[in-house]
């Protein structure tokens, strides 16, 4: 049992001076660092006119330093995924400054010698953050949560798992920047006097090794948990794991049999939203569906086959209609799928998530999303993770092939002219930061300058992968009309994309060294790259060869945000 402190009062009623916060770079900071860096983060928004400001920081401490400090400043707390220049400029509009991560053309908030004023209790009232959804559907939703909201919920967690060992620290794979990793990364843990780790978790690797020196609880996505290492050794992370969570998506089936024999128990999984907060978990020990049970105070009804929910975690106390189709029991309830997600294809209504349940069907698939893509003419995609027999397929036969076997598990659902007309067959879906797969990241699959690529090996410091540029590609437009080839640039782009999907990259682009272009690249060449990256150079080494032999070599530096 913890000794839980409402979020208005964490500052003003405090803890021992030498209570654990939290874990930087090996380092322990207890509540009195803490404090000082709030008044510090206090004192420089205090300074500022504004009253908005958009936050983003990689460091979950300095995070939760300037969160709290914005608040006591009377501020309001604009959290975007990340820190990019699109994100940027739709901030812009609706922010007074930034605080963190930014680049130097934001003028990033300057931390102040800390202010001395004791803490007051803060207003439960107070328009404290504003939260974005993940984009799944389109652009990117702004909600605001009132700091009630925030408390409400993180009492809720911790009433529902009140016998999770105080001692244990909290470890993440998942961003502080979307409302699952914030709550369950740094409000609860703050809350509820539980050490947390600043520093995200990217890679299996990295999780095994920091599960195994204390007692911990993993809060993770179903993007990591499906990709455990069952090469590394697991045994002393099994014996320090107290739980794991998992929201962010729907985990698949499949994944269980690994979570248990390499973390030695099935995940938490937690389904809720940006809007409305945590909704339900549940704990599945076998592949079987288990029902989720609402997390404490949230109440629940059903209407038109559509989940409604009532809680504190809410702006207020109506019912909110989720755009998730149930069926609710005495034992709790069964998610069946999206109640929105119907599209029309040639004037007919055609159901996005009755063709992907019926793509899974094949035993071709590991994971399989079916978009509609923009366009003059509308048209379906389909994205599909293939399994091994799904690969083995692709590999012997062509990508041809495995397009006709699926498409052929489609023809009794749709006429002929509504059929996907496009696939892609990436290694993973896409994620972001989040966790979660956009809309916007598998319609970039679709990119015409996009090549076939085919992941071959991956871990954490090598890779590689075979890729093709077809001869419709863009990038032979104009270079040159009569034998065309591959751009120099081109190629490097795509090295630094593929890089940066596979490894945790900084964020900065610095420099290129000992580049070598050997021989010309024409449509259709099937090319091997092979990565390298040494996270203590931030580099990544690179060569592009094929049966024609070398093509280009070189590395590629990178750094932190200026």
């Amino acid at each position: 049992m913890t000794d839980l402190r409402s979020l208005e009062q964490l500052l003003a009623v405090g803890r021992a001076p030498a209570w654990p916060v939290a874990v930087r770079a090996g380092q322990g900071v207890d509540f009195a660092g803490l404090r000082l860096r709030v008044a510090a983060w206090r004192a420089a928004f205090s300074a500022q006119p504004g009253r908005r400001w958009a936050l983003y920081t990689e460091d979950s401490f300095e995070f939760a330093a300037a969160l709290f400090g914005a608040w006591h400043a009377g501020a309001c707390v604009y959290l975007p995924a990340d820190n990019q220049p699109v994100t940027q400029a739709r901030l812009r509009e609706h922010v007074d400054g930034f605080a963190g991560q930014w680049p130097a053309d934001c003028r990033p908030l300057a931390v102040m010698e800390p202010d001395p004023t004791p803490f007051s209790e803060l207003d439960p009232e107070a328009e404290a953050l504003v939260v974005y959804t993940s984009g799944s559907s389109g652009e990117p939703s702004a909600i605001p949560k009132r700091l009630r909201q925030l408390s409400t919920e993180v009492a809720a967690l911790a009433a529902c798992w009140p016998d999770l060992p105080a001692d244990a620290r909290v470890l993440g794979s998942v961003s502080h920047q979307h409302i699952y990793g914030l709550l369950f990364r740094v409000l609860w843990p703050l809350a509820a006097g539980r050490a947390f780790a600043a520093e995200r978790l990217a890679y299996p690797e990295q999780i095994a090794a920091a599960l195994a020196q204390a007692r911990s609880l993993l809060v993770a996505s179903p993007a990591h948990l499906k990709r455990l290492n069952d090469q590394l050794d697991w045994a002393d992370a099994r014996a320090n794991l107290a739980a794991v969570f998992s929201s962010g998506g729907p985990l698949p089936a499949d994944a269980l049999p690994a979570c248990r024999a390499l973390l030695g128990q099935a995940p938490l999984e937690i389904y809720g939203s940006s809007e409305t907060g945590g909704i339900a978990w549940r704990q599945r020990e076998d592949a079987a569906t288990a029902n989720w049970q609402p997390l404490p105070g949230v109440q629940l009804r059903v209407a038109n086959d559509v989940l409604q929910v009532r809680s504190g975690h809410l702006p207020d106390a109506d019912w909110h209609a989720t755009s998730d189709k149930v069926q609710l029991g005495d034992a709790g309830f069964e998610l069946q799928g999206r109640a929105d997600r119907i599209v029309k294809i040639e004037e007919k209504r055609v159901s996005l998530t009755a063709l992907e349940a019926a793509l899974m069907q094949s035993g071709l698939l590991q994971e399989a999303r079916v978009v509609s893509l923009p366009g003059s003419r509308a048209l379906l995609g389909v994205v599909a993770v293939p399994n091994a027999r799904g690969w083995r397929c692709y590999d012997e036969d062509g990508k041809r092939a495995l397009n006709a076997v699926l498409r052929d598990q489609l023809v009794d659902l749709v006429e002929p002219s509504a059929l996907p007309r496009r696939w892609r067959y990436p290694w993973a879906l896409p994620v972001n930061s989040q966790g979660k797969t956009t809309e916007a990241e598998l319609h970039a699959l679709f990119d015409p300058r996009r090549p076939e690529v085919r992941l071959l090996a991956h871990d954490a410091t090598q890779a590689t992968l075979h890729l093709q540029f077809a001869a419709a590609s863009p990038y032979f437009v104009g270079h040159f009309a009569l034998a065309p080839v591959l751009p120099g640039v081109a190629q490097l782009d795509w090295v630094v994309r593929l890089a940066r999907a596979l490894f945790a990259l900084p964020p900065r682009f610095l420099r290129l060294e000992a580049a070598k272009f050997q021989q010309v690249i024409v449509p259709d060449t099937v090319l091997t790259l092979a990565l390298g990256y040494a996270a203590a150079r931030g580099s990544v080494s690179y060569s592009l060869h094929s049966a024609a032999g070398q093509h280009a070599s070189g590395r590629i530096v990178f750094g932190a945000a200026a």
